[in-house]
């Protein structure tokens, strides 16, 4: 990979920084073509269309939804199965994760005013949540602990975590993540 140096004080500082953050991909038909193609496709023939792509991308060759899914025991196992050390700075990490959004938690209230009216805010969790933890070349654990502790503060009932597996390898510190959430 080239370095590439910029210094605010050099002339073009403003087009080369705008050069190197612009965000092509992100706006690139063809890209948002083909995965408008792919949620259609997926709405249309619902599993059969995961299940299809999964084996394309994924290179998982599975029959069933249902030996995709992940259940509580390979979670336990993936936290058993970690070194001391890196089950420490998850365990850490987790619980500064979850005091910090403890704070943030938000409280119905309500009161009645001079001429009767009832007024306040009443908050409410969502009964699910859906939380996509990107995988494949890195693991990211820190994006299960991220996503899934505050919807858990805040009350949600169920989470469903989705995260690529290439080749059906999954990441021990991902799926410990997750227990620990």
């Amino acid at each position: 990979m080239k370095l590439r140096r910029l210094s605010t004080g050099d002339p073009g500082f403003d087009s080369g920084l705008a050069s190197l953050t612009r965000h092509d991909a992100a706006q690139d038909v063809a890209i948002e073509s083909a995965v408008r193609a792919i949620l259609a496709d997926v709405r249309a023939r619902h599993d059969a269309a995961v299940l299809e792509y999964t084996r394309r991308f994924d290179g998982i060759d599975a029959l069933s939804m249902a030996e995709l899914e992940i259940l509580p025991g390979a979670l336990d196992r993936a936290w058993a199965s970690l070194p001391p050390e890196p089950a420490a700075a998850l365990g850490e990490a987790a619980e500064r994760v979850r005091r910090f959004h403890e704070r943030q938690v938000a409280q119905s209230w309500q009161y009645e005013d001079a001429d009767g009216s009832l007024l306040g805010q009443k908050v409410t969790p969502l009964d699910r949540v859906g939380l996509y933890v990107p995988g494949g070349k890195a693991a990211y654990p820190s994006s299960v602990l991220m996503n899934a502790i505050p919807a858990k503060v805040a009350g949600v009932r169920e989470l469903v975590m989705v995260s690529p597996a290439p080749r059906g390898e999954r990441n021990p510190l991902v799926l410990a993540a997750a227990r620990l959430a």
